[in-house]
């Protein structure tokens, strides 16, 4: 027996300096010399990272900075279910035979997409991609109806477009302000026993259920809404000349692909008119087929009303890089076809009178087309007086 007690006694003993030592003598959680983590230990012992651990493991920050443009989510929503309704009995004093009184269920809420001109992007759809309803409420007795389910409203950029994930089917697209569009439509309450009371049932004890709720997946599209939209390759001058006609700052550089995404700007034309001009990513030769940014971008073509052509003139043959775009464009959709179209010759600074004269000779014939430079402003007011007067035809 006191050898027992003496076991205890040193067992106590051992874990009293055990969670001494673990209060005053450990390390904070930090990094190391060479950045990498380590954990709360006692002081004296060290936990070590190997070198040969992948670097997918180590505990490192995440130094790419995401864009906040998003044009495609995949989403999964829930609409609300019907609630049930009452198969209640009148109780009342003095009332020997009530009869029944049961409440309809309440409508289960529904999930919409509402158009809002205040938005112009998906990224809030980006990580909050579980959209769910709420269920209508039960009846009750009075033949008080339950509570309809609360909508779930979803808003979204115009030109946005809903698809079905699993069917690719078009389920419709929201273009105005306010503009509702139902992906999921709430369960109906079902009805109390007061509707089924007939002349040879008059105590029905039963009521009716309410709808279930639908779910499924979706796939919202952006297709950017603008009156003129640049159409060109890769460093043809589309940011430099957006950032000059408007108040845009898209990223500007001599590399190609530097735009990677969509940028919007206002162009204000005389008499205080203004129309909206779209700075689209560079098409390259096979776009249609998945090269370059492939189709990501060429559906924000779709909705522009006039297609502004650039090409540098410092191209080796215009018109044959005029043909490759036209070409692509019909290849993705030959609706783009029929709309207006004009082209602008760019960075005329970048070459002499003699060849500029010269150029006239091999332009694109049917096309009226500009000859403009955005570093000296050459023709710039001429360029967008030509492209407001083809805006009034196409509204005509």
């Amino acid at each position: 027996m006191q050898i027992y007690t003496l076991y205890v006694y040193i067992v106590l003993f051992l874990n009293t300096i055990l969670i001494f030592h673990l209060i005053f003598f450990t390390v904070p959680s930090g990094r190391t010399e060479r950045g990498r983590m380590q954990a709360v230990v006692p002081r004296g012992i060290a936990i070590f990272v190997p070198d040969n651990i992948p670097f997918a493991t180590r505990a490192t920050p995440n130094t790419m900075a995401s864009s906040n443009f998003v044009d495609y989510v995949k989403i999964f929503a829930r609409s609300g279910a019907g609630g049930a309704g009452s198969a209640h009995f009148r109780r009342e004093k003095f009332v020997a035979f009530g009869g029944p009184d049961g409440g309809d269920g309440g409508r289960g809420g529904s999930v919409i997409l509402r158009g809002n001109s205040q938005y112009w992007t998906l990224i809030h759809l980006k990580y909050q991609r579980h959209i769910f309803a709420k269920d209508g409420e039960s009846g009750s007795g009075a033949r008080s109806s339950g509570k309809s389910g609360e909508d779930a409203i979803i808003p979204v950029p115009l030109g946005t477009v809903a698809r079905d994930a699993d069917t690719g089917e078009l389920i419709g697209e929201v273009t105005e302000d306010g503009q509702e569009l139902v992906l999921l439509a709430g369960g109906r309450g079902g009805l109390g026993n007061w509707h089924f009371k007939t002349a040879t049932n008059q105590a029905p004890r039963y009521a009716q259920p309410g709808e279930p709720r639908q779910e499924g997946a979706f796939i919202l599209e952006l297709k950017v809404l603008a009156d003129v939209g640049l159409v060109g390759f890769p460093n043809a001058g589309k940011s430099t000349l957006l950032s000059v006609v408007s108040a845009a700052k898209p990223k500007i550089a001599d590399y190609a692909f530097t735009t990677l995404e969509p940028n919007l700007g206002i162009v204000a034309v005389r008499d205080g008119h203004s129309f909206v001009m779209a700075d689209i990513p560079g098409i390259i030769e096979g776009a249609h087929t998945g090269k370059g940014l492939g189709t990501r971008f060429l559906r924000h073509i779709e909705r522009n009303s006039i297609l502004l052509f650039m090409i540098p003139a410092t191209s080796e043959d215009i018109r044959a890089e005029y043909e490759i775009l036209l070409n692509e464009l019909t290849l993705y959709n030959p609706e783009l076809l029929d709309k207006e179209r004009l082209l602008a010759i760019t960075k005329c600074d970048t070459v002499g009178e003699p060849e500029l004269a010269a150029l006239r000779d091999r332009l694109p014939e049917g096309i009226q087309t500009t000859f403009i430079s955005s570093v000296s402003g050459m023709n710039i007011p001429q360029l967008k007086d030509a492209l407001w007067e083809a805006l009034q035809r196409e509204n005509r």
